[in-house]
Parts: structure tokens; C-alpha cells; sequence
């Protein structure tokens, strides 16, 4: 009896080991962040790419690599080992102007989302990346309309606390940055995430084109098979340093790596 019991305590344990190994080795993610600047130079894009280093190097769970070229973005493959997109699984643009790509470089970048159900995270800037290319505003979910207000002590509500990264945060709170306005952009062609709080907001500063006063900040959706995210904070680097924000980044990347799930049903304006 007590043999039995020895072994069966011991093939558990044996399991158990197995199983810790077999998870220990499996894979992680991988994430490319491109920081290519073809007009105004964020001096945050830096502060931003060690950031998501840290993060995913701390929990373990994607490695990052950073270019500051559109070189991988391709399905061809390259020359001297180099990666191409199919080694990623999700896309980083912290970018701004009309990059560096190609036809071929284009149709990839949409294929890798649409059709590869890879993920797209947007940060700030990435709204004002190739402004006259509509498959890539198409793709974001809308496009840099101007940025009226400036960076300002910017009031954010934020609209769905049940998204990954988004219940820790204060229902509202303010944050030093500069937000975007967004045009051609409709809130019934994705979730809206967090957006300003129009209520505190000087609407009558000039540039301000929003008729329905709806100032979308942070949204996320669906594009084929992927999941793009567009995070209009991180000019400054505040959106990068604070805990609660490095939280609803690392939840942000495991979104848009298949990782954990997020509705992102749209929802009517509040």
C-alpha cells in the first residue's frame, strides 16, 4: 500500500516536472518595434523602445527586437540571416512621415495583420505615419487631424476598464502629453479604450474639427484575421516611466500577441 502510495506521489512530482520543463521551453513571443522618423523626431522613441525591452526581458514573455529602418518589414527574405516579418508576431510603429517602404513593403505590412493574424500596436505618432496612404489609415482606424490643446495636463477618461491594462488606471485622470486629433476615424469601426474628457476640454481653441466633441485617445479593433491597438499617449516620457501606464503597455503587447483576449466589440459614444 505504502509503495503504491510512493509512486504515485512520485509520478506526480515526475509530472509536475515535465510539465514545468515543457513550459519553461516553449518559445516566447517575438516583437519588432520600428522607431523610424521621416519628419519630427520624438526624442520619447527611445525611452519607449528600452521601455518594452525591460518589460518583455522582466516577465519573460516576448523578446524584442528594434529597428530604426522598415528593412524587416517584408515577406522577402533577406540577406545575411536577417528576419523578415514572419519571424514576428506582432508590430510595433512608433513612427511619424512617410517611411521608408516599398509596394511590396506595404502589401506585407497589411498581409502580416490581415491575413497572418499577426498583431499592430500604434503609438501616438503612428497617426501621422503615412497620412496619404489610406489602406494604412484604413488599417490604424483613422489618422493625425492636428493636435490643438498641445502637450497640456491632458483629462482622460477611460472608457473600457474591463480591456487588458486598462482596470488599474483611474477611472479619470490627467496626464501631461500631447493627443491627437483623429479624422476619418468612426467609433462603430472600433472600441474606444480611453478618450478625453470633452467636459474639461477648451473647445474653442482653434483647430479643434471634431463637430460631435468625440476625442478617441487609445482604441483597438479587429483588421482581418489581427488586432490592431492605437495608443495616442507617449510623447512625453512620463507615459512611459509610470507603473500603472508600463502595465497597460505590457497588456497592450500581450493583446496584440494573441495572448490574453479583449473585447473589442464597438460601443456608442457615451
Amino acid at each position: 500500500m505504502r509503495m503504491n502510495a510512493t509512486r504515485a506521489i512520485l509520478a506526480v512530482v515526475l509530472s509536475s516536472a515535465l510539465a514545468g520543463t515543457a513550459s519553461a521551453q516553449e518559445p516566447k513571443k517575438r516583437l519588432l518595434v520600428v522607431g523610424q522618423s521621416k519628419g519630427y523626431q520624438h526624442e520619447a522613441i527611445s525611452t519607449a523602445m528600452v521601455a518594452l525591452y525591460n518589460l518583455g526581458r522582466g516577465n519573460g514573455l516576448w523578446d524584442t527586437t528594434f529597428r530604426t529602418d522598415c528593412g524587416a518589414i517584408t515577406k522577402k527574405p533577406l540577406k545575411y540571416e536577417a528576419k523578415n516579418l514572419d519571424h514576428y508576431d506582432a508590430l510595433v510603429f512608433f513612427t511619424d512621415g512617410n517611411l521608408d517602404m516599398d509596394d511590396e513593403q506595404k502589401a506585407a505590412l497589411l498581409s502580416f495583420v490581415r491575413d497572418d493574424g499577426k498583431g499592430f500596436i500604434g503609438v501616438h505618432s503612428a497617426a501621422i505615419t503615412f497620412t496619404s496612404w489610406p489602406e494604412y489609415g484604413a488599417m490604424l482606424g483613422g489618422v493625425f487631424d492636428g493636435h490643438p490643446w498641445g502637450q497640456f495636463d491632458a483629462p482622460l477618461i477611460v472608457e473600457a476598464p474591463d480591456f487588458p491594462g486598462l482596470g488599474r488606471l483611474p477611472r479619470s485622470f490627467t496626464l501631461k502629453d500631447e493627443i491627437y486629433q483623429i479624422k476619418n476615424f468612426a467609433r462603430n469601426d472600433v472600441r474606444v479604450l480611453m478618450r478625453l474628457d470633452r467636459d474639461k476640454l477648451d473647445l474653442s481653441k482653434k483647430g479643434v474639427h471634431a463637430k460631435d466633441n468625440d476625442f478617441a485617445v487609445v482604441w483597438a479593433r479587429n483588421y482581418g484575421k489581427g488586432r490592431v491597438l492605437y495608443n495616442g499617449l507617449g510623447h512625453r516620457e512620463e507615459a512611459w516611466n509610470r507603473p500603472d501606464l508600463q502595465e497597460m503597455w505590457v497588456e497592450s503587447v500581450k493583446w496584440s500577441l494573441g495572448m490574453v483576449p479583449g473585447d473589442v466589440q464597438p460601443r456608442a459614444k457615451p
